[in-house]
């Protein structure tokens, strides 16, 4: 699958500016994390399932993580795509447990970027470029802000890849630093 087949399947269930930016956001996590672990032949295959991960979200949201499932077969999509997006549902909607590196940092970091995402909206900057792991450290404390983003998941996110919560944090605003430019360009 192309990224311009992913977008298009995307952008036929998703049309709210906050889903799509999501979308482009995790695809760039995807896509960075893929070079940078040693996966950059999959680097594609990588961001596809970033960009597609919620297609259900928005018109589904109760069946979300099963509705993309038939969706995406629906429209011919390959099992190893739907296998992915679906696990980093795994325990909330499905019990398909993320098993591939790829499918454990999607599940990690899905939640992280909106939680990022958010912090990044009360600095001046409105950016992640200068935000510092203490103040996102102090976010993720603070239960209230960004309420809807899980810290259970999160953190589940990171013992299934067995890195401490740091190293998630550090790796994951670098990676939206990498791609903040090519969202925003994207969304605006």
């Amino acid at each position: 699958m192309t990224r311009e087949q992913a977008w298009e399947l995307l952008t036929t269930y998703n049309k709210e500016a906050f889903h799509l930016r999501h979308a482009v956001t995790v695809e760039g996590v995807m896509r960075y994390f893929a070079q940078t672990l040693g996966y950059a032949d999959e680097a594609d295959f990588w961001a596809n399932v970033g960009l597609l991960h919620d297609l259900d979200f928005e018109m589904y949201p109760e069946q979300h993580c099963v509705k993309s499932q038939q969706l995406m077969r629906d429209h011919g999509v390959d099992e190893k795509t739907i296998h992915a997006t679906a696990s980093h549902g795994w325990g909330i909607t499905v019990e398909i447990k993320p098993e591939h590196l790829m499918e454990k940092i999607l599940f990690a970091c899905d939640e992280l970027t909106g939680l990022i995402g958010a912090a990044a909206l009360m600095r001046p900057s409105k950016s992640v470029q200068d935000m510092e792991l203490k103040s996102l450290k102090k976010k993720y404390k603070d239960k209230k802000f960004a309420a809807g983003c899980s810290r259970e998941i999160i953190a589940k996110g990171a013992e299934l890849l067995g890195w401490e919560l740091d190293e998630l944090f550090t790796k994951t605003l670098e990676a939206m630093r990498s791609d903040e430019a090519r969202v925003q360009e994207i969304c605006g």
